[in-house]
């Protein structure tokens, strides 16, 4: 806190933790794990499916179950969390996360690798949000906040893309259980960093009684909602339990705000998501990764099927978007932000982001990596990782402490459910279009070679017509962002949330440091 809102408070201001960078350190390693386990799995799909026996048909519980578990458990981590303490649920969560991939690691059957994916998504429901929520407790001051949350954005962005070249490497030189065993290390020095290292803040919790309808709810709910955009992409969209999943959730999801509206501790406070900064922050992030998720899956079957590289090159071929997300987001958004409105970072990110994605809109079978992709990942990376470090940062500012938890978890659900639609929509309509093109030029192969090309040049249509839907989603995106966000600068004297220029002291939580 600065001096003057010190004064302006008539109150002390507390020392910062002597020890916050090493803790940034352990959360950005726990941060990495959970991130990079939602690509590395799917490298070694194939052949973890050979070895198990599991069938075609079972395989995208794999994927499922994890996404299910995680994503519908989100808030109720969240709140355990503000309840138990983040440090006590980040250890705890840590813990749950290597045991549960050391099950995956060893598993002999499909049962056993469905159950160790379900365990993991329950415990990174538990450890994610505490990881956030911690950053958001620890880092006050609007310069540190600013470099902590943009090496946190960069690896909220670039981690699937590093998921994607570890996967390859261990799935080709090792064995693909490796990428559910590389999980231990990582949890066991950040737990072990995290209990000796990370002091919290006291006065920070949320000791209410559970909100326990509201859980229900909620569970159920995320849950219906991710499971029906899950089998949407297999089974179809008007499938009878697809649309009966979309109908529950919608049921139960009313029923959730209905309940939080009326009960006295509430799961999720309804402040922490009506406030128009966060819900800006929630939805534009929601839309950034449904485009995101969708291309990691376009470009990695466009290189591996179309181009013929293997997985290691593969994960190569996506360095330039790491790159760009690491130089976006601890460069351009860490330098900018305390000079600049987080608008003015979130909207040009998204919308150089959608300029990134237009170019892959040209995408043809004999594309050159290094005139099309490469600078087309680049843009991305860099318009991504400019967006989503402000974005990290506003979406817990100014958040009670009791609700950081919460706040931080309603994050990764808007990142969680928009990654389960993005996978099933985008993919939806590039089947559908490389249907249609099939269907239309297959007549006029008639040789062999013709008939692959055509097939070949009808997944590239489809491609092509997804990534047209993901440049328009960026665009809105943007367009959110820049309506919705209009905080200040940190410091300003605009409040977050607030059009009114007031004092900025009005603004700042006021951190106890344990000892």
């Amino acid at each position: 806190m600065s001096e003057t809102a010190s004064k302006a408070l008539g109150t002390p201001a507390a020392s910062p933790d002597a020890g916050r960078w090493k803790a940034l350190v352990f959360i950005a390693l726990a941060q990495l794990m959970v991130v990079l386990d939602a690509t590395i799995v799917n490298i070694a799909l194939p052949s973890a499916q050979q070895d198990l026996g599991i069938s075609d048909g079972n395989r995208q519980w794999v994927v499922t179950a994890y996404a299910l578990a995680f994503g519908g458990l989100l808030l109720f981590g969240g709140r355990i969390a503000d309840l138990w303490g983040r440090k006590k649920a980040f250890v705890v969560g840590l813990a749950g996360f290597a045991a549960a991939s050391a099950l995956g690691g060893a598993a002999t059957n499909e049962a056993m690798m469905f159950g160790a994916r379900a365990l993991q998504g329950v415990f990174g429901a538990l450890l994610a949000p505490a990881a956030l929520s911690l950053l958001a407790v620890m880092f006050t001051d609007a310069k540190e906040r600013a470099k902590a949350f943009g090496i946190y954005g960069a690896i909220a962005g670039g981690g699937g893309a590093v998921g994607l070249i570890l996967g390859g490497f261990l799935t080709e030189y090792l064995d693909w259980r490796w990428t559910f065993f590389v999980n231990i290390p990582f949890a066991i020095v950040a737990a072990a960093g995290a209990y000796f290292v990370i002091r919290e803040p006291e006065g920070g919790r949320n000791r209410s009684s559970l909100d326990i309808p509201g859980v229900i709810l909620s569970t159920l709910g995320l849950v219906a909602l991710v499971y029906g955009f899950t089998r949407a992409e297999s089974d179809g969209w008007s499938d009878s339990v697809t649309v009966g999943m979309f109908v529950a959730s919608a049921v139960l999801l009313a029923s959730f705000v209905l309940v939080e509206s009326k009960v006295k501790a509430p799961l999720l406070p309804l402040r922490v998501i009506t406030e128009r900064n966060r819900g800006g922050i929630y939805l534009s992030l929601g839309l950034a990764i449904i485009a995101m998720f969708g291309l990691f899956l376009f470009l990695t079957y466009y290189l591996q099927i179309v181009k013929g590289y293997s997985p290691v090159k593969t994960g190569f071929a996506f360095l330039p978007m790491i790159a760009g997300m690491i130089t976006g987001s601890t460069q351009i958004g860490t330098r900018l932000m305390t000079r600049v409105a987080p608008r003015l970072l979130m909207g040009p990110g998204f919308l150089v982001a959608a300029l990134g994605m237009l170019l892959l809109t040209q995408l043809e079978i004999g594309s050159s990596y290094a005139a099309l992709l490469l600078p087309a990942m680049l843009l991305l990376g860099l318009g991504m990782g400019t967006a989503f470090m402000p974005a990290m940062s506003l979406a817990t500012q100014g958040v009670e402490p009791r609700d950081s938890g919460v706040a931080s978890a309603m994050v990764n659900t808007s990142q969680q459910v928009g990654g389960a639609i993005g996978t099933a929509l985008l993919n939806t309509i590039a089947a559908s279009a490389t249907t249609s093109y099939i269907a239309d030029h297959i007549v006029g192969a008639t040789s062999r070679s013709q008939q692959q090309l055509v097939q070949l040049e009808g997944m590239v249509r489809g491609y092509t017509s997804a990534i047209w839907f993901a440049v328009g989603i960026l665009v809105v995106a943007a367009a959110i962002a820049l309506t919705f966000v209009n905080a200040g600068r940190p410091g300003s004297s605009t409040v977050t949330g607030s059009g009114a220029d007031v004092d900025a002291a009005d603004d700042v939580q006021i951190p106890v440091v344990a000892h």
